[in-house]
Order: structure tokens, then C-alpha cells, then sequence
């Protein structure tokens, strides 16, 4: 039996979106990601004719944004069982490829919050194919920057790196973003997190959809990482960068409402990728065991990876079903940010353990590239670390209890 077939609620259509992600998973995003992986410098990952362009393209052509628009026609409980199945079918083709698509819409999802019509025009157009990205990580301030629970986020002795000041009918943009922006040298538009109230200190923060083609704006060198290589990284810089007022769509009065809501949003969908990840390790596990021989039987039939493989089964299980649980009531009731944490947090820490189950089955075939779950490996450790690193979310969700 495949193992997403146990959820016995899937509609026809369910099913059917499901596997058409999971086709563009196999077939593109797969060897898209196992490329990128290999090539040795990041510039090379961003450079015209590189096939993450091909992916980009692919992605909008299945028109699965479509279902974040107002006027999609399903409700919001159908909305989040479909966001789950994609993204844990994306998750399971390259996770760095899938967050990267997905963060590449984040700016519309601030634009459809404002319920400003012109920036819903400007911004949401499924005919405009621009790329965004989650600006909020600084050179000071990494996990800190979502420490809404913590007295020191409203502390003004803390110093921000990425201010915005009010000059008439503008904003002027002045700072820098860190080398860890999402798609940061990649994007047309980015969802900025900036200081606009220094004496809040990190609370005094608003959002603001900044265009990046605007004069002021430039960009550091992509980032070199260990793992998800696919996903474009690096810094933004703003030298007196003059925004429209009306593009600052978060202020200081409710910014810090605003970021335990993206948090929650953002950690669900985490988890359901990581579940993904999970997944695709212990599918990889399972084929191997029963190709390799050792002893004159494949691996499978010894004991011991058979008792590996069922721990290995049962956490990936375990994962989803606190993944799913979690997506579907917050994406219906008033977010609860400990449980979209709780579900990050496991989900993460289940891809790093079972891809690293996963190589050990493999023996020292596991450590070779010309296998795949070392990159597993690899792209699960960063989970644990972005959005938020896990030890400093758990405090967050700590303070919730």
C-alpha cells in the first residue's frame, strides 16, 4: 500500500490534485533539485538557462495559486486540506525547491490581508509572474525576530538593522536584510519586516511590500550552504528606498499580532513538508532493503532493519497526523502558534532522524552522492534552523502552555 493512501476523507478531487502535484514532484522537481544540488557554486543555481527556471515556469502553470484567491470558490477548511496534500507532496519532491515556491508568494498573501484593491491589483495578478520573498532575518536578528512571548521583543535598547521612516506620503527604507532571505537575490518583491517605532524595539516593526526594483535596492552574493542548495538565499540592502505609504500594510500596532499569525501559518506549513521529506527518505529506505543483498538475502529480511524500518514508519505516521490535525484547526479557528510550532518543531526533527536512519540502512552507499538520502540528510538539518530554529520556538510555544 503507498504510504498517503491511509487518510480514508480524501474527496475524488483531493486525490486528484494530490496526484498531479505529485507527478510535478516526481518529474520535475526531483531532478530539477538533484541537479542543482550538484552544481558547485550557488551563482550557478540563479544563472539564465539554469533549470530552476524551468521549475518556476512549470510550478505556474499548474495554477495552484489560484486556490489563495478570494474568489476561489472553495471554503477555508477545503483550502487547508488541499495546501496540506501540496505541500507535503512538494516537501517530498525537493524541499528546498518547494520552499522556495512557496515563499515566492508571500508577498501576495500581505497584499490580500490589506484589502486594498490597487495592491490586490498590482500585486495579485496571476498574469504577473514575479517571485517575493520573506524578508525579516537581520545581521543582528535571526530567531529573535519572532520571539513574541519574550519581554526583550518589545525592548528598546535592542537595535534594528532595517528601519522605516515616514516622510510624507512615502516611506524611506534604510538597512539591510541577512544573507538567510528566502529567494532574497531572486525576488521582484519582498514582503518586508522593518522597524517602524524604534522605541518598541523589535514590537515597534511593520510590513511593507517594497518592489525591489526600486532605486536603493541591491543584493548580496546567493548564500553557499551545506543543504537545500536549490533554494536561493542572500542578503538585501536599502539605501534611502522611497515606498508609497500605502505599500506599508502592517503597523506597529498590530505587528506583533501579525507575526505569531504568519508564525502559526508558516510552521504548519513547515511541518507538512518535513513530512514530506520524511516520507521520501523511508520510501527510499524500504526500496533499497529489499534490492541489497548482504548474507545472501536482501537486507530486508534481517531483524534489525526491519525493526528500523518500522520505527522509521511509524515517526514518519506520527508526523503527519499531528501535521495534518494541526494545519486544518488553525487554518479554521483562531490560530493557536504552540501547536503550528509542536508540529514544525516534530516534523522537522522526524526528516533529520529518519533521513539519517535512512543513510544507515544504505551503509556506505548512504554517504556516496550518487545515492539520494544523503541530500535528505542534509536539506532535513537545515529544517531545524529556519523559520525559526527549534530551541528558541519551543520557548516561544512554552510561553503558550
Amino acid at each position: 500500500m503507498p504510504l498517503t493512501d491511509i487518510e480514508i476523507s480524501l474527496t475524488d478531487q483531493e486525490r486528484e490534485i494530490r496526484d498531479t502535484v505529485h507527478k510535478f514532484a516526481a518529474e520535475v522537481m526531483r531532478p530539477a533539485g538533484a541537479a542543482l544540488d550538484k552544481l558547485p557554486e550557488p551563482q550557478q543555481v540563479i544563472a539564465k538557462g539554469s533549470v530552476l527556471w524551468e521549475v518556476f515556469e512549470k510550478y505556474w502553470d499548474l495554477g495552484l495559486d489560484a486556490l489563495d484567491a478570494d474568489d476561489a470558490g472553495i471554503s477555508m477548511l477545503e483550502r487547508a486540506r488541499l495546501r496540506f496534500l501540496i505541500s507535503e507532496e512538494m516537501g517530498w519532491g525537493d524541499s528546498g525547491l518547494a520552499i522556495s515556491l512557496a515563499v515566492a508568494n508571500f508577498h501576495k498573501m500581505f497584499a490580500r490581508m490589506s484589502g486594498r484593491p490597487e495592491l490586490v491589483e498590482r500585486f495579485c495578478d496571476p498574469k504577473r509572474r514575479e517571485i517575493g520573498c520573506w524578508a525579516v532575518t537581520e545581521p543582528d536578528h535571526g530567531s529573535d525576530q519572532l520571539m513574541v512571548t519574550d519581554p526583550n521583543f518589545a525592548n528598546a535598547a535592542i537595535k534594528p538593522n532595517c528601519v522605516a521612516r515616514r516622510d510624507g506620503d512615502d516611506y524611506i527604507v534604510d538597512g539591510q536584510k541577512a544573507a538567510w532571505v528566502s529567494d532574497g537575490t531572486i525576488a521582484q518583491v519582498a514582503a518586508l519586516f522593518c522597524t517602524v517605532d524604534p522605541s518598541k524595539g523589535l514590537a515597534g516593526g511593520g510590513v511593507c511590500i517594497v518592489p525591489l526594483d526600486l532605486p536603493g535596492v541591491s543584493r548580496g552574493r546567493p548564500l553557499d550552504k551545506v543543504g537545500q542548495r536549490a533554494l536561493n538565499q542572500g542578503e538585501i540592502f536599502f539605501d534611502a528606498v522611497r515606498v508609497p505609504a500605502e505599500y506599508m500594510v502592517v503597523g506597529p500596532d498590530v505587528y506583533q499580532m501579525v507575526v505569531e499569525g504568519v508564525l502559526t501559518m508558516a510552521n504548519a506549513g513547515m511541518g507538512a513538508l518535513f513530512v514530506g521529506l520524511a516520507r521520501a527518505a523511508l520510501e527510499h529506505a524500504i526500496d533499497y532493503s529489499k534490492e541489497r543483498v548482504q548474507g545472501g538475502v536482501p537486507i530486508f529480511e534481517h531483524q534489525s532493519v526491519r525493526a528500523r524500518l518500522f520505527r522509521m514508519f511509524a515517526q514518519v505516521e506520527a508526523a503527519r497526523s499531528l501535521a495534518w490535525r494541526v494545519m486544518l484547526y488553525n487554518s479554521t479557528n483562531p490560530p493557536l502558534v504552540q501547536y503550528s510550532i509542536a508540529s514544525k518543531v516534530f516534523c522537522t526533527e522526524t526528516a533529520f532522524e529518519t533521513a539519517s536512519a535512512a543513510v544507515q540502512i544504505f551503509g556506505g552507499n548512504g554517504l556516496s552522492r550518487e545515492y539520494p538520502v544523503e541530500k535528505l540528510m542534509r536539506d532535513a538539518r537545515a529544517s531545524m534552523i529556519e523559520d525559526g530554529c527549534n530551541e528558541v520556538l519551543g520557548l516561544v510555544a512554552a510561553a503558550k502552555l
